[in-house]
């Protein structure tokens, strides 16, 4: 990071709109402890971007900050869901985007914390989604086609009426699914529904970035003090208390691998390999979308003074 990244003229690329700070980030690099520092040092909220945070129950496997950790500060979009609940993008948005607009109304600064990139992206380049609900008879439908002729004869038949959206989703059931859905209740491709919008908001964007080697020693490390804490007594308590193994939520890395224990089917440590190996995988995703993103301000965590430097980012952003 240095100073010539950022400069009191960069806002005016957005001149009137209200102001917000994105911490984002790939898994295990810091961003909930560096959002409430942040939080703390200009009397703001958090807005929380990571999808694993919005479920209740789940707190040792997504290392969900507890009230303590917290320091008092709101945060927003924590806990709102029940495992069973499946969140829709366009839900999320509209979500978030109250949340910022009442952390405006209060005077303080909105600051969106979070790794999934499809949650940040909606929010900061104000994406049109199609507010088409959920249609379980249709997607009951296609789950059972799915299963009879698989996902490529699936994936064709979208790419014969929304060949963007097959291209960029044909190895996702689920997404597969939906552009199906959308184009089955309205007529229309999803693709040419969605779009990028006016950005809504005048935002200032950091990364936390280290070596993934480093990453992945901390990931390796956090998953041990996981499953230290209990985390297979987390989701042994979430299936005893009827959450489906199937539910949305139960997809999360460090849930699904351990389903098969939980079933006698394999043995811990295979599991708890499986959770580290699948969370590099997804440090690689979201580094790539990192590195798409070129209005993110690198930040090094490990680096001297860093924090310092990040806060005179901010300051310099909010007084320009």
């Amino acid at each position: 990071m240095n100073d010539e990244q950022y400069s009191a003229d960069a806002s005016l690329e957005n001149p009137g709109l209200p102001k917000i700070v994105v911490i984002a980030g790939p898994t295990a690099v810091g961003k909930t402890r560096f959002g409430i520092d942040l939080a703390l040092q200009f009397n703001g909220e958090i807005v929380n971007a990571d999808s694993r945070y919005l479920y209740r129950g789940m707190d040792i496997g997504v290392a969900k900050p507890d009230f303590l950790e917290r320091q008092g500060i709101h945060h927003h979009l924590i806990d709102i869901c029940d495992p069973s609940d499946e969140m829709s993008l366009a839900t999320y948005q509209e979500l978030a985007m109250r949340a910022i607009f009442l952390v405006l109304s209060r005077g303080k600064l909105p600051i969106l914390v979070g790794g999934t990139p499809l949650y940040v992206n909606a929010v900061v380049e104000g994406w049109r989604i199609p507010r088409v609900p959920p249609h379980p008879q249709i997607r009951t439908r296609l789950e059972a086609e799915a299963e009879e002729i698989g996902l490529a004869a699936l994936a064709a038949r979208l790419a014969a009426v929304d060949p963007v959206a097959a291209e960029r989703s044909s190895q996702n059931l689920r997404r597969v699914i939906r552009a199906l859905e959308v184009f089955e209740v309205t007529g229309q491709p999803m693709s040419e529904l969605e779009g990028k919008g006016p950005r809504p908001f005048d935002a200032l964007e950091l990364k936390l970035t280290l070596p993934r080697e480093d990453l992945y020693a901390r990931v390796d490390r956090r998953v041990d003090s996981l499953i230290e804490r209990g985390l297979v007594e987390e989701v042994r308590t979430l299936l005893e208390g009827g959450i489906s193994p199937e539910a949305p939520a139960m997809s999360s890395i460090g849930y699904r691998q351990l389903l098969p224990y939980l079933s006698g089917e394999e043995q811990l440590d295979v599991s708890i390999a499986q959770i580290k190996s699948d969370t590099r995988r997804y440090i690689k995703h979201q580094e790539t979308w990192l590195r798409k993103n070129t209005s993110m301000i690198s930040v090094d965590p490990a680096g001297p003074d860093w924090s310092q430097g990040a806060f005179d980012l901010v300051d310099r952003f909010l007084r320009s």
